[in-house]
């Protein structure tokens, strides 16, 4: 997987590099474009794009000043090149933006079936979308823009996103800072060979606002990489039932997150497999540092996240299947090993101070468990935790919200298969470190949990489980007495249990 990688980020490379030693530097201002931040220059720059395109290919260059456009289109074998100091502003009329009818979403940036494509620099690409968002809204209000949610914000594909690249192939992106999306930031859909590399994005302004969107795609290498934003940072999806997301490296990055950090879905028809993430840090997050789900069929397999700290973060792992639009689809998921995890989770609302922050949990309940939940008949299979710490604040009161660990109990907790996957959906769950439900070949080795207050629940409990391997799990819960039983297990066949 590695060695594969490392040859396709040398293709990506090669790739660019060749497009750009064969080719010319043009600027934008000599096709008429102005940087004072008041000129319209979407039809200036498109026409810098397509004659690049058509005359041998080149960078096409923007040095300092704010430069305004709506909707754009890079072509085969341009790359747009922002300096340090020069901004691509979005314009703050909607009606500037374009929902292209393939893509089927809006965009300042679009490329569409093309190869060779780029943007790097040390400049800013920047819609300005909250005010973007909220001059649509007006629109709705008069009638102009139709809203069928009726939430008082468009869908997501009718506000602009920053870039959106639909299958193209030779992507490199580059140093840029992506910031202020009225939409998702940057979508990859059913695109080859994609290399991001030093990229700062600062998207928490509106609704919706994902780090990075990777939708069955394969032959991607993220690295380098800085995320701040509003809703989930490293958003792997898949829109098609023949989709594929595989041969995916994500590495030495940084994500702060009002919603999840590395998450699968939700959209999940496809398949996904042959995904790395190396060092990672994750901070602030509303939801889950780790998100794995499957619950409209997609099969995943072949996971490895290896280096992870998450501070501040809602709950560290969830790995979920469910059912909620399988059809014809068996969901599946197997084969993922997370290691050299270090994890804090707060009493407190981790999210809190960001502009759209999560929203405030139906209560009661105490805090959750990290979980690995499938769904009957079809287990998680092969799931390896190795080398883990994670702190808990504890504080769980039976009396404020109460889950029992009986057979009875347990067997009573909702499967909940069809909902949406979140750790919290379930409320009250038995255990303050772990639940276990519906799995198969499942090994801790070397996990340490800690809880810092006083909880009723036990440490770690199992339902449904085929082959439950510990060894080396340390359980540390000082206000505990010392005959609270911490490891409560139901149906559970083939247990070891190795100190």
């Amino acid at each position: 997987m590695k060695k594969l990688l490392r040859i396709v980020s040398v293709l990506v490379l090669a790739s660019a590099f060749a497009v750009q030693a064969g080719a010319k530097d043009y600027l934008a201002t000599e096709f008429g474009a102005k940087p004072d931040g008041e000129t319209l220059n979407t039809a200036p720059i498109q026409a810098a794009i397509d004659y690049i395109s058509t005359h041998g290919g080149g960078r096409l260059i923007f040095k300092g000043g704010d430069f305004v456009t709506g909707t754009i289109y890079i072509k085969n074998d341009v790359t747009l090149h922002l300096e340090e100091g020069a901004r691509l502003l979005g314009s703050l009329n909607p009606w500037d933006y374009i929902k292209d009818p393939d893509a089927k979403w809006t965009s300042m940036i679009f490329s569409i079936g093309q190869k060779n494509i780029g943007i790097t620099g040390k400049g800013e690409i920047n819609c300005r979308g909250f005010l973007v968002a909220t001059k649509g809204v007006d629109y709705c209000h008069l009638g102009l823009i139709d809203d069928p949610l009726k939430l008082d914000r468009l869908q997501e594909g009718k506000r602009p996103e920053n870039l959106h690249f639909y299958k193209c192939e030779n992507i490199t992106v580059t140093g840029i800072t992506l910031k202020d999306p009225a939409s998702w930031n940057q979508q990859y859909d059913k695109c080859r060979n994609i290399y991001v590399d030093g990229v700062s994005v600062d998207a928490k302004s509106y609704w919706n606002n994902d780090g990075i969107d990777i939708v069955d795609c394969s032959d991607v290498i993220i690295r380098n990489c800085r995320f701040d934003a509003a809703d989930d940072v490293y958003c792997f999806k898949s829109h098609s039932k023949d989709g594929v997301s595989e041969n995916i490296l994500v590495e030495n990055c940084w994500g702060r997150s009002s919603a999840n950090g590395i998450k699968f879905g939700t959209y999940t028809l496809g398949k996904f497999k042959h995904f790395r993430f190396y060092n990672m840090e994750i901070v602030d997050t509303y939801r889950s540092a780790i998100t794995i789900a499957t619950v409209d069929g997609a099969q995943i397999e072949d996971v490895v996240i290896d280096g992870l700290k998450s501070i501040h973060t809602g709950n560290p792992i969830f790995i979920r299947t469910g059912s909620r639009r399988t059809q014809e689809q068996t969901p599946y998921m197997k084969d993922i090993v997370i290691k050299n995890v270090y994890a804090e989770v707060p009493f407190d609302k981790p999210d809190a101070g960001y502009m759209y922050e999560g929203p405030v949990e139906d209560l009661p309940r105490n805090v959750c468990p990290s979980g690995i939940q499938g769904i009957p008949g079809i287990p998680i299979q092969n799931i390896t935790l190795e080398n883990i710490e994670i702190v808990y604040p504890g504080q769980a009161d039976k009396d404020y919200a109460y889950r029992g660990s009986s057979k009875a109990e347990l067997e009573a907790i909702p499967e909940l298969e069809k909902s949406y996957p979140e750790f919290s959906n379930w409320k009250e769950l038995p255990a303050w470190g772990f639940y276990i439900r519906h799995a198969e070949g499942v090994t801790f080795k070397n996990v340490k949990i800690s809880v810092a207050g006083e909880d009723y629940r036990p440490a770690i409990v199992a339902d449904d489980v085929n082959g439950l391997n510990f060894q080396g799990v340390q359980i540390n819960q000082p206000s505990a007495d010392k005959k609270k039983k911490q490891i409560i297990t139901n149906n559970v066949k083939k247990f070891k249990n190795k100190k």
